[in-house]
């Protein structure tokens, strides 16, 4: 393979890394795999003498750092809301993606009525994760739904979440329900200890 088709394979590995992170719904894995592919792309404009293209490119990458930068400051970006009144709003989140949350929480009933806690995370203004359970009187909640939608899913919503509910009473989180596979990876990894059937973490 000559020196001149290995140059052209690299200028086609920037190119496909690029459209695929269009193809992303995580944020994240769009910066990361976008900042990456215009990096190749950028050193492939270089070798070619295409100087403004690898201008353009080494820009979108400074861009795609400065952005993750800003998600990395998770105070800063997300707020909690507490949603308990605000039911059309709570309502219309959970209606759009039922789908999604039934893959997660399959026993849930689609609505939160019954429930005496109601949140959602929102990142700059936009929703961002929901939370809804019951709490027992003593700082336990019983969770019913904690749910990130796709786009924020490795935004760290739940840490986020988590950091602030002891200021509402919360000190610790239970999953009462079988979860599915894919739920309990994320509660294994967000902490949760699993005892006599029920998940538990501390907050406090």
């Amino acid at each position: 393979m000559g020196s001149a088709m290995i140059i052209e394979m690299v200028g086609y590995l920037g190119s496909i890394l690029v459209v695929v992170s269009m193809l992303m719904s995580s944020v994240i894995k769009l910066r990361v795999i976008n900042m990456a592919g215009s990096g190749i792309f950028a050193v492939y404009a270089l070798i070619i003498h295409s100087y403004p293209t690898a201008l353009m490119n080494f820009c979108l990458v400074a861009i795609n750092i400065y952005n993750l930068a800003k998600l990395s400051k998770k105070d800063q970006a997300y707020d909690l809301v507490d949603a308990r009144n605000e039911g059309r709003l709570l309502d219309y989140i959970l209606g759009y993606y039922r789908s999604d949350i039934q893959k997660y929480f399959p026993g849930f009933a689609g609505n939160s009525s019954g429930l005496d806690r109601a949140y959602v995370v929102c990142c700059h203004g936009n929703p961002a994760g929901i939370l809804l359970g019951n709490t027992d009187g003593e700082g336990a909640m019983d969770v019913v739904v904690d749910y990130s939608m796709p786009v924020y899913r490795d935004c760290s919503v739940g840490a986020y979440l988590y950091s602030k509910l002891p200021a509402e009473g919360i000190h610790t989180l239970r999953y009462s329900e079988e979860e599915t596979e894919t739920h309990k990876s994320y509660l294994a990894k967000m902490g949760f200890a699993k005892e006599n059937g029920v998940y538990k973490k501390k907050l406090v």
